[in-house]
């Protein structure tokens, strides 16, 4: 059984226009019309498009109706949590795989999500390394924007998707990753050459990132070889794209 943390302190401040947002978005992913909605909730179809759009303000007994309407929970209609349940997940809880494996039976897709995910653990690990709290937060920040770039990509594929799924509205997404990545990948290179900006930390001792393909293999046993694929299929790509670009 998962285990979730409760308290307040762990949950954003409510936000109006998250409620608006997610008012909408949970009808138009299952697809229901505002008209049935309203009729559902007992209320006109005006009200409940004011309430949609963040023209008016819903009662506390509304916000419960909505939840128990949709089974969600209210801090998720509040935009406190991203969970509809309402749950916060510990770091114990989250899963190494999330039962991706049932792909279609393609062995390149396979090989490659598992030396990427591999190649992503022993990157994140060999950085922890270091003890630079500066350095493992940027790194970690680079890789998860990295991934939200891509996934609003993919899902932006079609034209169904909702967009209220994000706060931030897709023109200003993509630019705006992109210039707190670059500012991460500045602050990593700084951290690791020992350069000290502002009140971040950095790397005081840096035979803590010594690495061979010795030491990676003996520290990283299960994470190693995927990391040295990577390397291998990554330079090959770039050799690849250069030699053709050139």
């Amino acid at each position: 059984m998962n285990r979730y943390q409760n308290d307040d302190e762990s949950r954003e401040n409510p936000n109006p226009l998250d409620f608006s947002r997610i008012l909408s978005l949970l009808r138009k992913e299952r697809r229901l019309s505002q008209k049935q909605v309203a009729v559902d909730l007992g209320i006109s179809q005006a009200l409940l498009s004011h309430y949609e759009k963040g023209i008016r303000e819903c009662s506390l007994t509304f916000l419960l109706k909505v939840a128990d309407y949709y089974g969600v929970s209210c801090d998720y209609l509040l935009g406190r949590v991203p969970d509809p349940e309402g749950k916060i997940i510990n770091v114990e809880d989250i899963p190494d795989n999330i039962g991706l494996d049932n792909f279609p039976d393609n062995g390149v897709i396979a090989y490659n999500r598992k030396i990427i995910n591999n190649s992503i653990n022993l990157l994140i690990s060999l950085s922890q390394r270091s003890k630079s709290i500066t350095l493992i937060k940027c790194v970690c920040s680079y890789l998860m924007l990295s991934t939200y770039k891509l996934f609003r990509i993919v899902y932006n594929a079609n034209p169904q998707n909702d967009q209220k799924l994000f706060r931030i509205h897709k023109v200003l997404a993509n630019d705006s990753a992109n210039s707190i990545i670059a500012i991460s990948e500045a602050h990593i290179k700084a951290a690791s050459s020992g350069i000290p900006i502002g009140d971040n930390d950095y790397v005081k001792d840096f035979e803590t990132l010594y690495a061979t393909t010795t030491t990676l293999s003996r520290d990283y046993p299960d994470y190693a070889a995927s990391l040295l694929n990577l390397i291998k299929i990554s330079e090959e790509s770039i050799k690849d794209k250069t030699v053709k670009n050139s």
